[in-house]
């Protein structure tokens, strides 16, 4: 990863690991993500038995889906193959579950805990076709895992 991701995460990291997980420390951890890579919005899902359910969000404005289904959107493509889903077009994705009008590529990043478990999923949405690169996806995974520590 390039310098400045690198510091952006260590910065992210000592947050993280300095404070514990409140819900108020968790909107400030997912600002300070939006803010490193300056995306339009990011979540962070908790997965349950039978749905995803959102912890926190940048912004003001709440998603259309604050909950849903583990076997839908973006998120359960996520949960089902462990691995990151990038979409650099989310109107050609028939998974994509419209959570603003105005995303127009996204990146879902499970989030696996010490137990190799899916605890969650770091959801970065941008406004821009194809704005989601390598760099974006490795600063994402590594940001994941520090969000998946608190939510063990």
């Amino acid at each position: 990863m390039k310098p400045d991701t690198c510091k952006k995460l260590q910065e992210i990291g000592a947050f993280a690991l300095a404070g514990g997980c409140t819900a108020k420390r968790l909107k400030q951890l997912a600002e300070m993500i939006r803010a490193a890579r300056n995306y339009h919005w990011v979540g962070v899902y908790r997965v349950t038995k039978k749905e995803f359910v959102i912890l926190t969000e940048t912004g003001d404005e709440p998603p259309a889906y604050a909950r849903f289904p583990i076997t839908q959107g973006l998120c359960g493509a996520a949960l089902e193959s462990g691995k990151p889903i990038v979409v650099g077009d989310v109107r050609k994705d028939p998974r994509y579950l419209p959570a603003f009008h105005t995303t127009r590529s996204e990146i879902i990043v499970p989030m696996i805990n010490e137990d190799k478990q899916i605890v969650g999923m770091l959801d970065a949405e941008s406004d821009k076709v194809n704005a989601f690169e390598d760099e974006d996806r490795k600063f994402l995974e590594r940001a994941a895992g520090l969000i998946a520590h608190c939510l063990s």
